[in-house]
């Protein structure tokens, strides 16, 4: 196999192209894991069973299937039940789902990690359960977390290429149709390798600073 720079120049705009919808798409499935993984942490620590059980058994079934099964399962199985999405909406929506069983844990970790004196205090001030969560808890709770949920973010972004499953033009999916066209792989292919290596280690750089930031706030 010889490498054709022509050719690898023909395609790298429409692979940057795709860069964008796959950017683009772990960033939102990352919002949504973000929020809906702080809901399912704070609801398994909720003292009424009939909630705290059943989140926890939807999260542990959600964790222990794979991701690829579950888009699938939106693309394919839910439109039979009038819940149809486009491929990128569904693809976004999984990501998020998956990955808010993952972020819940990390939450979940935070929380334990404040002393139980300060909700004891929080109780005998008589401060209410919301206002107790947003200015004593998660203030406390959350720093200490933050840089391993980006690990996720990159974790998400090296996910994205099961979208192409569903008919989404990310990277990889475009990578395999331009090499479908011309029986040229290498390049195509090459080139999104090295875009997935760019963007991971640029994360990586930014979430290494964000948790050197916050461990010289912790110290101060």
């Amino acid at each position: 196999m010889i490498w054709d720079w022509d050719y690898a120049f023909a395609v790298a705009p429409k692979l940057l192209d795709a860069l964008i919808v796959t950017v683009q798409a772990a960033l939102a499935g990352f919002a949504i894991a973000l929020v809906l993984g702080l809901l399912i942490a704070l609801a398994r620590r909720s003292r009424f069973l009939w909630l705290s059980l059943p989140v926890a058994g939807a999260a542990e079934f959600i964790r222990s299937t794979p991701l690829l099964v579950q888009l699938y399962f939106l693309f394919f199985v839910m439109p039979g039940f009038g819940f149809q999405m486009s491929p990128f909406l569904t693809g976004v929506i999984g990501l998020g789902l998956h990955y808010a069983t993952y972020t819940a844990e990390v939450y979940r970790a935070g929380l334990d990690a404040v002393p139980r004196g300060q909700w004891e205090a929080s109780v005998a001030l008589d401060f209410s359960p919301f206002h107790t969560l947003r200015a004593i808890i998660l203030p406390q709770a959350l720093p200490p977390v933050i840089p391993v949920l980006g690990n996720y973010l990159i974790a998400i972004f090296k996910d994205t290429p099961l979208l192409s499953a569903i008919t989404v033009l990310e990277m990889m999916q475009v990578a395999k149709i331009e090499g479908s066209e011309t029986f040229q792989y290498l390049e195509p292919l090459t080139i999104v390798g090295l875009l997935f290596l760019i963007v991971s280690l640029i994360s990586a750089l930014l979430i290494g600073r964000l948790e050197r930031h916050l461990g010289t706030l912790r110290r101060t």
